[in-house]
């Protein structure tokens, strides 16, 4: 009875550390397929709209791909270390990771944005 709880238990902690790393594969796939789809975005419009313009929405497209890819790393890191973290030393290393991809986010989130994530969109004044 003991060994099969073992067994049930590695079995558990293999699936949710591979659904972890899944996770973060698809973060990083986000990061690429938002890289392709902003420069291909930024190619086909540059000539229809001012230069600074189109660098502007080509960096806005590309920092909400790169912020959208580092919520699934984010979530990949939890992940996976609810499973493994057996040390306080995991933990800490788990929090410090996580501290700096969000710093990265908010940070990303104000250069594209303009705004601090929890501030509210500014009102769009009427022509």
């Amino acid at each position: 009875m003991e060994n099969e709880l073992q067994s049930l238990l590695a079995s558990t902690k293999s699936i949710v550390e591979v659904a972890g790393y899944a996770i973060e594969v698809f973060g990083v796939l986000v990061m690429i397929i938002a890289t392709v789809n902003s420069t291909a975005h930024f190619l086909r419009t540059r000539g229809n709209v001012s230069r600074e313009e189109a660098y502007t929405q080509y960096r806005q497209s590309l920092g909400r791909g790169i912020i959208l890819g580092l919520e699934f790393l984010i979530a990949g890191d939890i992940v996976r270390t609810v499973v493994v973290a057996e040390t306080l030393q995991n933990v800490g290393t788990l929090a410090l990771i996580v501290f700096i991809r969000t710093f990265l986010s908010i940070t990303l989130h104000l250069e594209v944005e303009g705004r601090w994530p929890w501030q509210d969109k500014p009102q769009r004044q009427p022509k």
